[in-house]
């Protein structure tokens, strides 16, 4: 292959990558597309909508300690986002809630990754599959292109006025979850893409970009023990949303969180519990309101309680509270001290108490016969922590500053989310326009001085 030179090289074809490809060409640069795997699209085809905080206000209650310029330009430029997806032709449903704080549109993200594939190539663009990129090549401090080694073996260099990370963050790659997530997060289970393994953190960090948080935590939820995922539509099938609704309980026999928060926080809290496992309990309410219900409007309602079951987890079902108190002792739990801690929490509520730790949202008891148990841990989407970026999609340096030639968007990104979280694929939509339309100034600035 000849060497080459674009506007734009794009690493990583993802939700963030090709977006920020179609809207490049849409712009009139010369694009590249290099991935990884055997096709397009990355996580993104296990999602169905994109929603985010519809405020600033929101966001700031929901991610207090989120870099506050890209929070704002995720609120800010979200709208955009979903005007973006509608004029390609992409079918996307009016805005809906989604959590308990969120708003967002469900849309079909194998057509939208289809038709930004399409909207690449007809505008020029080039995209290789197998592709790796091995090096980032950098004169006088700024990134010019990349090293790839192409699908047949063979090696070439592309020059590139800018160069986009977007290749889904490292959740694939144990060693990097462990480092950078916790010393336990190795050992989750990946409801994601198996080809995100810090690919675009490795490259990024190896000419000087900076990093974080460490502490930031993860983006995923609780799914019943001891069950492997067998495909992707087990992401969403076997994910717990429900114990926003029920009681979690840790190897100590006690709560520790208010699940009410969200279960993709529960998630979090969970892992930094003994052993990273909890069991999780509900009552008739919580089954017939949450366990079999729709998680979000417009979503499949799946018996998560039957699946686990049929699936080897481990499950069990009280005909009243008393019963709970004989859980399988090779379990590890306490059967009779969580039956007393239920049968306190049902008494709290009752009395109208606050109990500890507290209930935000659904205070509700849990007093309605049968209980459904479920031993959960938790499982990773993505990491929050990656590289540092402005609200231009401008990787940072140590010092702060812009890393020349050097964008990234989507969950190879840190410092949007810390502890929290408002939507992936907002984000990913969001910032890989700003990325493309970031390349777009520099090529209009270089053109303007050839």
């Amino acid at each position: 292959m000849r060497a080459e030179e674009v506007d734009l090289l794009i690493i990583g074809a993802g939700m963030a990558g090709l977006t920020a490809g179609a809207r490049a060409v849409h712009n009139g640069l010369s694009v590249m597309v290099v991935e990884i795997g055997e096709d397009v699209g990355g996580s993104a085809l296990f999602a169905g909508y994109a929603w985010t905080a519809p405020s600033h206000d929101v966001m700031d209650q929901q991610n207090p300690y989120g870099d506050t310029a890209l929070k704002r330009a995720l609120v800010e430029r979200f709208p955009e986002g979903v005007s973006w997806i509608r004029s390609l032709g992409v079918d996307i449903k009016d805005a809906q809630r989604v959590l308990s704080f969120g708003r967002g549109h469900q849309f079909d993200t194998h057509q939208y990754v289809a038709t930004c594939r399409q909207a690449i190539r007809r505008g020029g663009g080039t995209l290789l599959l197998e592709t790796r990129a091995e090096r980032l090549v950098v004169e006088d401090g700024a990134v010019t292109g990349v090293e790839l080694r192409l699908a047949d073996g063979t090696r070439t260099q592309v020059r590139a006025g800018s160069t986009l990370i977007a290749t889904g963050g490292f959740q694939g790659d144990t060693e990097l979850r462990a480092t950078h997530v916790h010393p336990r997060a190795g050992g989750m289970e990946l409801r994601s893409n198996p080809f995100s393994r810090g690919g675009g953190y490795r490259l990024a960090t190896s000419v000087g970009a900076a990093t974080g948080h460490d502490d930031a935590g993860f983006y995923g939820h609780l799914i019943p023990s001891g069950i492997p995922f067998a495909d992707p539509a087990d992401f969403v099938d076997l994910s717990l949303y429900y114990s926003e609704h029920a009681l979690l309980f840790n190897l100590a026999n006690e709560r520790f969180v208010d699940e009410t928060l969200g279960d993709h926080l529960t998630a979090m809290a969970l892992l930094e519990q003994p052993e990273g496992r909890g069991l999780l309990i509900a009552d008739a309410r919580v089954f017939r309101d949450w366990v079999v219900g729709s998680y979000v409007e417009g979503a499949v309602a799946v018996d998560k309680f039957a699946l686990a079951g049929k699936r080897g987890g481990r499950v069990g079902l009280a005909e009243d509270l008393d019963e709970l108190a004989y859980l399988p002792e090779e379990w590890g739990y306490r059967g009779d001290v969580v039956r007393d801690a239920v049968k306190l929490f049902n008494e709290h509520a009752a009395a109208g108490l606050e109990p500890s730790p507290g209930r935000k949202l659904d205070r509700l008891p849990l007093d309605e016969p049968p209980y459904y148990v479920i031993e959960a841990v938790p499982a990773i989407t993505f990491p929050f922590h990656g590289v540092r970026i402005d609200d231009r999609a401008r990787v940072l340096r140590g010092d702060g500053e812009p890393l020349p030639g050097l964008l990234a968007a989507g969950s190879d990104t840190g410092g949007l989310w810390r502890r929290a979280y408002a939507g992936g694929i907002a984000s990913a939509l969001v910032f890989g326009l700003t990325a493309a339309d970031t390349a777009t100034a520099t090529a209009t600035a270089s053109h303007a001085t050839d």
